[in-house]
């Protein structure tokens, strides 16, 4: 069964630090790109950053630029997000997904499994 489990989130305070683990079961991440997403409430979807497991490139939101970091250990098969300076702004739920790379980028097309999801609060 191919799925995606996220973990790491909780409640932490502005300007503290929390590192989301994204594991995967079913397929690898060879040759495939992961996603970060965040939802917070009466928000649209919007998307953290992402990475591709097969050169590394990855892609950040100005949103978090400088303050996120994503990276992938294709031998466990996990994507990590961590996350630095968390603002209030930052609350949300956390997801991440897999696919195929788009065209000339390192996040995935949208069409790939999707984890549970992880809730990270940023108290200010």
């Amino acid at each position: 069964e191919v799925q995606l489990v996220e973990s790491g989130g909780g409640l932490v305070q502005a300007g503290g630090s929390l590192r989301l683990s994204c594991a995967a079961s079913g397929f690898t991440f060879d040759d495939y790109a992961i996603g970060w997403f965040r939802q917070a409430p009466g928000k649209e979807r919007e998307g953290v950053s992402c990475i591709s497991s097969s050169d590394g490139r990855t892609f950040y939101a100005d949103s978090v630029k400088g303050r996120f970091t994503i990276s992938s250990n294709n031998a466990k098969n996990t994507v990590y997000l961590q996350m630095n300076s968390l603002k209030s702004e930052d609350t949300a739920v956390y997801y991440c997904t897999s696919d195929q790379p788009e065209y000339d980028s390192p996040c995935p097309d949208l069409f790939g499994p999707w984890g549970q999801g992880t809730q990270v609060t940023v108290s200010s």
